[in-house]
């Protein structure tokens, strides 16, 4: 049950408070006054969005929070929307939780009917979702979900394949020239890398051994340095000898002389050790069969090395792909046939749960002030799920009179029979709820008058007396059956307009229902009846 609801600057809602009560609680006032909106706030707080300009100008938020009494203990729900960044917080039992969880939570608290709600009563999706309410085996509806997700899977899979397949069949020749081109040369990893080391390498080496050989014939040439310098050391000694002077320079040419002999001895042997193996035009033939294989397929040779292994694996795919689709095929059907069997047994409490779900609809159709024979039937259309499996799924006929023939409802309802309809349904499912949600009702009483009105008015204090009730209405004969009654008010103050909410006294609902009643003396006189 909602004891508590509290909203602070939500659309012209600055502050309001309202403590409701078990029973009827009634929400009365002018038309555009925020009677809606009253619960409106309590659908943002159960998980419904909410624009941010809803908040009121100049505030950094609003705030909806609201305490229902359970059977295990109290729960305290606090939403908060930004007016910064539109995002809002949901916090239960003062911590942080998720709109999953609330929405979770929202059957248990609260069932809201509005004059929306008769629209989705027109649907035939949702007819039949309240039919399946009444299955003997609600597993049936997992278990057909679960088996239309497998069935749906392999023919997803197999299409893919087949798709797949059917791009590499046109691609097919394409494939097989490039494997061929490629295994033509056939790279392997890193080769190319190690031919162009090599090379380099080869091209050193080749130039190092002409260097050495330069440098050979420069000291051991027709005009040998060695000889020459030979024969300009022993010059130097006579010099010398006859000028002391030069003695340094008899000296340097002498030095100069023995490192010459040891460059001759080092030139001689190979720096380099060991010589490089490999023949160099060899090396630059395999580097341009793969530049040319490059140029030919227009990739890089880690390209053309991914492709090798891609156009082998597609090729493989598609050597394989017949099997593949005849292993999905089998497993497709098998999948159909439990799906089949599965259809075979909800079709068939289908129909036995429309014949409850309809007895039941009449049996509160009449109590509503609807003729005895009044009837509400269920009319069922095969729908192919997948080729040769037949699902049932249903549609509203009403008959309100004898002799006319069953329509769907939303040829012929009116207004007043459809919200008479949602009543019914809502009485009826919530009757099945394990738990007991508070009824918010905005205007179900919409297009219903005379001694029609009364027999609403029985059911909704039945209502009461089982679960809590929360209702909107324009019709003092259903205000004055609440419990608690509060009038809801649009006030301008210093040039702003606020909407009020103000639990009536006696007075107050005396006053209220003659205003609702037209005014005046007659009004006086109806709410002195009513009370």
């Amino acid at each position: 049950m909602l004891e508590l609801l509290r909203i602070h600057d939500l659309a012209l809602i600055e502050d309001a408070e309202l403590e409701f009560s078990a029973g009827l609680t009634v929400l009365t006032g002018e038309t555009g006054a925020g009677k809606s909106f009253i619960l409106r706030a309590l659908d943002f707080l159960t998980g419904e969005r909410m624009r941010r300009d809803m908040i009121r100008p100049g505030k950094e938020k609003a705030v909806v929070e609201a305490l229902f009494v359970q059977p295990d203990g109290d729960l305290l729900i606090r939403r908060e929307l930004s007016a910064e960044t539109g995002r809002s917080r949901i916090y239960i039992n003062d911590r942080l939780s998720s709109q999953e969880a609330i929405r979770e939570l929202r059957p248990s608290l609260i069932v809201h009917t509005s004059q929306h709600g008769q629209q989705k009563l027109l649907s035939p999706a949702f007819q039949m979702r309240v039919v399946d309410e009444f299955l003997p085996d609600p597993a049936l509806l997992t278990q057909r979900h679960a088996a239309m997700e497998e069935l749906e899977g392999l023919i997803t899979q197999r299409k893919e394949l087949e798709e797949r397949a059917q791009g590499l069949v046109n691609q097919r020749e394409l494939l097989e020239f490039q494997r061929e081109e490629i295994e033509k040369v056939d790279p392997q990893p890193g080769e190319e890398e190690e031919l162009e080391a090599l090379k380099q390498r080869l091209k050193d080496q080749e130039l190092a051994t002409q260097s050495l050989g330069n440098a050979l014939d420069l000291l051991h040439g027709d005009i040998s340095l060695a000889d020459r310098l030979s024969a300009l050391s022993r010059q130097m000694d006579e010099i010398a000898r006859m000028y002391p002077d030069f003695a340094e320079d008899r000296d340097a040419v002498d030095t100069f002389r023995h490192q010459l002999d040891d460059l001759d001895a080092r030139l001689r042997r190979n720096p380099a050790g060991e010589e490089e193996e490999g023949d160099l035009d060899a090396v630059e033939a395999r580097l341009f069969e793969f530049s040319r294989l490059c140029r030919k397929l227009n990739r890089s040779m880690n390209e053309i090395l991914r492709l090798k292994d891609e156009i082998a694996e597609n090729l493989s795919f598609l050597d394989a792909c017949e099997l593949d689709r005849k292993r999905l095929a089998k497993q497709e059907q098998e999948a159909a046939g439990r799906l089949g069997e599965i259809l075979q047994q909800l079709n068939a409490a289908r129909q036995k749960a429309a014949q409850e779900f309809c007895r039941r609809v009449e049996q509160e159709l009449h109590g509503l002030g609807f003729s005895e024979h009044a009837r509400v039937d269920m009319h069922f259309e095969a729908h192919e799920p997948y080729p040769g499996l037949e699902e049932l799924r249903g549609r509203l006929l009403w008959i309100p009179n004898p002799g006319q023939a069953p329509q769907p409802l939303d040829r012929i309802a009116s207004g007043g029979e459809l919200s008479r309809f949602l009543l019914a349904l809502v009485s009826i499912r919530t009757d099945r709820s394990e738990s007991l949600p508070s009824l918010l009702f905005d205007e179900v009483d919409a297009g219903v008058g005379g001694l029609t009105l009364n027999s609403l008015g029985d059911k909704l204090q039945a209502l009461a007396r089982r679960q809590q009730v929360l209702l909107i209405t324009h019709w003092p004969q259903l205000a004055a059956l609440a419990k608690r009654h509060f009038l809801i008010a649009k006030e301008v103050q210093d040039g702003q307009t606020f909407t009020r909410c103000r639990r009536l006294d006696a007075d107050g609902v005396r006053r209220e229902l003659s205003r609702m009643a037209g005014g005046g003396d007659k009004g006086q006189a109806l709410a002195g009846r009513l009370i």
